[in-house]
């Protein structure tokens, strides 16, 4: 009775350890769309709120009537890979079976902001913001 036991033991223990959690690599994970629109409100949202939120931007313009423009840009990896095998022997009596696999996708968020001096402090005027996925 203890051998049965034992085996199925060592079987799930094997196929659980071939099991991966997905990884993602993401740039900064607080650039989201949602973290978009809960934190950016026109002529309220301060230079210094979109800081401490999404950090530094990666590019500083000017527009063309002088405003100051930041744009943020980031991309996402998420990548899955996963195998499982399976093999028993019982004296004339055998089997096996192993699969594998691996996904992958990738996002992007793309992010711009203008900012207007209102009452001496830089304000969010206008922004959009852009995603996509494949």
């Amino acid at each position: 009775m203890r051998i049965p036991l034992l085996i199925t033991t060592i079987c799930l223990a094997l196929l659980s350890a071939c099991a991966s959690p997905p990884k993602e690599t993401l740039a900064n994970n607080k650039l989201t769309a949602g973290q978009v629109s809960l934190t950016l409100k026109k002529n309220v949202t301060t230079q210094e709120q979109v800081i401490e939120v999404f950090g530094s931007p990666n590019l500083v313009t000017q527009s063309a009537d002088g405003e100051e423009v930041w744009t943020y840009q980031k991309h996402a990896t998420v990548s899955n890979a996963s195998s499982g095998g399976f093999s028993a022997t019982i004296i004339l009596l055998s089997g096996s079976r192993s699969t594998s696999g691996f996904e992958q996708s990738s996002r992007t968020i793309t992010l711009i902001i203008k900012f207007k001096e209102i009452n001496g402090v830089k304000t969010v005027v206008d922004f959009s913001s852009r995603s996509s996925s494949f």
